[in-house]
């Protein structure tokens, strides 16, 4: 009987002490926290790495310690631009947001990206720094009181014509198209050069060519399958999603 009661107080006094060494310890059990990385588990299936793809979509690339890879890049500045009405929806720090999204997308640009065939194709105008460039009066704050914006196309065909095209409406009842034809003239591996003809208005059935010839220079930063950059001679970041 005192052997088992000696046992007992034993058993009592070591469990106590453990706890007590646990209350004490240094190493404290905080939950972990959750950090917003790209987790790559080649054992799961595509639907769990493809929820893990869309956290690291919107990881700031501020953070250097966060290792950010060119799908990752591109899927976030599309996040960031779609349904912006071209950029005019997006306050300032978010302008500067998608800034430092595309210049880490510079880093994974193909060489002399004006000689790559990617740059061929129909283009939608997602974004823009100055959402009133591509467009003019028509998308200025005056012009946006008359003018919905529809849809606002470039379409680059080999080997040099590029073709913008601005989709109105006014007042929401009446559909106005603004377009302009120009050619293209590489520079070097990175600046284009397009003169452009005199724009020409159609309003219905009705069109009319107006004004004179234009002219724009545009280095191509990054271009893959999904999007192109263009940083304009003023300093106009464009974002141009295939269609």
């Amino acid at each position: 009987m005192l052997r088992l009661c000696g046992f007992a107080m034993a058993a009592t006094a070591s469990a106590s002490a453990a706890s007590l060494s646990l209350r004490s310890s240094p190493f404290k059990l905080n939950p972990p926290k959750l950090n917003s990385v790209t987790l790559r588990f080649p054992h799961l299936n595509r639907r769990y790495n493809s929820a893990f793809r869309v956290v690291a979509a919107s990881v700031s690339v501020s953070n250097p310690n966060v290792q950010t890879g060119p799908d990752d890049l591109v899927a976030s500045i599309l996040s960031k631009v779609v349904q912006t009405d071209g950029g005019v929806l997006l306050k300032e720090e978010e302008h500067k947001e998608v800034a430092e999204v595309a210049q880490e997308l510079q880093k994974y640009c193909v060489s002399e990206p004006v000689k790559c065939p990617l740059i061929f194709g129909e283009w939608d105008v997602a974004y823009c720094s100055r959402p009133t460039s591509p467009g003019g009066g028509y998308r200025s704050a005056i012009g946006r009181l008359f003018f919905n914006t529809k849809q606002m196309v470039q379409v680059v065909e080999a080997p040099d014509i590029v073709r913008n095209k601005v989709s109105l409406s006014v007042l929401s009842f009446l559909d106005v198209e603004v377009s302009l034809q120009g050619k293209l003239k590489a520079l070097d591996g990175e600046w284009i050069q397009v003169i452009f003809e005199a724009p020409e208005l159609k309003v219905g059935s009705w069109q009319v060519q107006y004004g004179g010839q234009s002219e724009v220079k545009l280095r191509i930063t990054y271009v893959d399958e999904k999007i192109r950059l263009g940083l304009g001679s003023r300093g106009s970041l464009f974002v141009f999603q295939r269609i």
